[in-house]
């Protein structure tokens, strides 16, 4: 019976050809930091718990990927030298006796760089280990142009020998097509038994991960154990970020990954080459993306919804049958069931629409909860407000939330109207079914079902403008 699967995640690297002070690992792409794709995968394919290995800005990278994977299974591992692939999973040893390794323990070997890689993919060269006799499992890939990877060398009867790294392949070597993935599962006896055998001998001055595969075939060879299997994966799948221009590559493969299965599953997608969404948005069915929408972090669409060109959403969530018109622009905010938003609003983190509530153009909330089937239809602000339902906010009004060193709240009573050009000067109540006249400035209470203004009487000049105008007008 084989024992319990484990990953280990290979994250110390600095990732020099990103020219970035942020480790390679923790670069942004479809919403979550580089890494958490390949344990993602690891977990998804059975590990049970997952060892990252860590070295260039150690503490930011353990933060972040426990930020991002909140419960996930996960211990870290220093290595406070980079001495090559094949040292730092040595330096995971102790952290993998942490969590009850044992001789029997099957352990995956990956890189985080690799945010493509399925699940599925890991299970089945899992399988693949788990024959009879095979102490290792690798995965290879076919390469038109396989500069870069390491080739694997096999005998005349197809049999894994060794890999050998390109810097250290002869001219015929590197004719070889087939490249190395660096993904291995291996039992966790045999693993560190080979990590102990590595020398640096080789161009780099390195401890390689890969010269254990040349170990378990000399193994093989003795007739102490069967030769290493290796399964053939799709290239674009294990391939690596490395620079910018990878990781922008990567991150459109994994969009077009994510649109496809929204819309095998109903959503409709009016022009996928110009939608983005994220890899943990979810989209329920019937909901209409427009061209450019952009659906980032944790945000939820629900069915029927439309989101119209050009919106943003991050970390929000629109609810069933609810119209986020063009251009609008969603952050931390909530939308209820057959709300209208838009075109042109923005809705700023603690925004709150209950169901059926219009805010329209260039209408911006801040920390305001929007009461049922209240309007806010043009060219307003409303910040840190608390509003009934079926209240009317007119043109032009501003809650006046901010006293140059705390922010008060305003509250607006249910079926309240509320005239256009009107400023609320916070904290202030107005009363359930209160009217306020167009253009005044509340300062005091305002009482259920009382009219409030504040401007004077209305006062005109007869003949004013004639009076001032030149004297060359008057003239003629």
């Amino acid at each position: 019976m084989q024992g319990k699967l484990v990953a280990v995640v290979l994250a110390a690297g600095k990732g020099t050809r990103m020219k970035s002070e942020l480790p390679k690992v923790l670069h942004p792409i479809c919403g979550q930091p580089l890494a958490v794709f390949a344990i993602r995968a690891a977990l998804g394919a059975g590990a049970r718990e997952v060892v990252v290995v860590v070295g260039h800005g150690a503490e930011q990278v353990e933060a972040e990927l426990r930020r991002a994977l909140p419960g996930a299974p996960l211990s870290f591992a220093l290595q406070t030298e980079q001495k090559g692939t094949g040292h730092a999973v040595l330096c995971a040893k102790d952290a993998l006796a942490r969590i009850g390794a044992t001789a029997r323990t099957r352990v995956m070997i990956l890189a985080g760089d690799v945010p493509l890689l399925r699940a599925e993919t890991l299970a089945e060269l899992v399988k693949a280990q788990d024959r009879v006799g095979v102490e290792l499992s690798l995965l290879s890939t076919e390469l038109p142009n396989p500069t870069g990877y390491g080739r694997i060398i096999r005998d005349e009867y197809s049999q894994v020998l060794r890999v050998i790294e390109e810097k250290d392949a002869t001219p015929e070597q590197r004719k070889i097509r087939e490249g190395n993935a660096s993904l291995y599962v291996a039992e966790h006896s045999f693993l560190f038994e080979a990590l102990n055998l590595l020398t640096p001998q080789n161009a780099q001055g390195e401890y390689y991960l890969t010269d254990i595969v040349a170990i378990a075939a000399s193994r093989a060879q003795k007739g102490a154990a069967s030769f290493p299997a290796a399964l053939l994966a799709d290239a674009r799948e294990v391939s690596g970020v490395n620079d910018r221009a990878q990781l922008a590559w990567a991150g459109g493969e994994l969009n077009a990954r994510k649109l496809d299965g929204l819309m095998k599953s109903g959503v409709t997608i009016v022009d996928p080459r110009a939608t983005w969404v994220d890899a943990d948005v979810e989209v329920e069915v019937d909901a209409i993306l427009e061209p450019c929408v952009s659906l980032r972090g944790k945000t939820r669409i629900g069915r029927g919804a439309l989101l119209g060109q050009g919106t943003i959403a991050i970390d929000s969530s629109v609810a069933a049958g609810a119209r986020v018109l063009p251009y609008s622009h969603l952050e931390q905010a909530s939308v209820g069931a057959r709300c209208i938003v838009g075109p042109y609003a923005r809705l700023r983190p603690g925004a709150l629409l209950d169901e059926e509530s219009h805010v329209g153009n260039f209408v911006e909330l801040k920390k305001t909860h929007l009461g049922r089937g209240s309007k806010a239809n043009h060219l307003a602000y409303l910040g840190d407000a608390e509003i009934g339902a079926g209240v009317n906010v007119g043109a032009g009004t501003i809650t006046c939330n901010y006293d140059g060193v705390h922010k008060h709240v305003t509250r607006i009573e249910d079926g309240a109207f509320i005239g256009s050009d009107t400023q609320l000067v916070a904290p202030v109540t107005i009363g359930k079914g209160a009217y306020v006249g167009t253009g005044a400035t509340i300062r005091e209470d305002v009482p259920a079902g009382a009219l409030a203004v504040s401007a004077g009487k209305q006062r005109n000049i007869e003949g004013w403008v004639a009076k001032r105008a030149p004297a060359s007008n008057k003239a003629k």
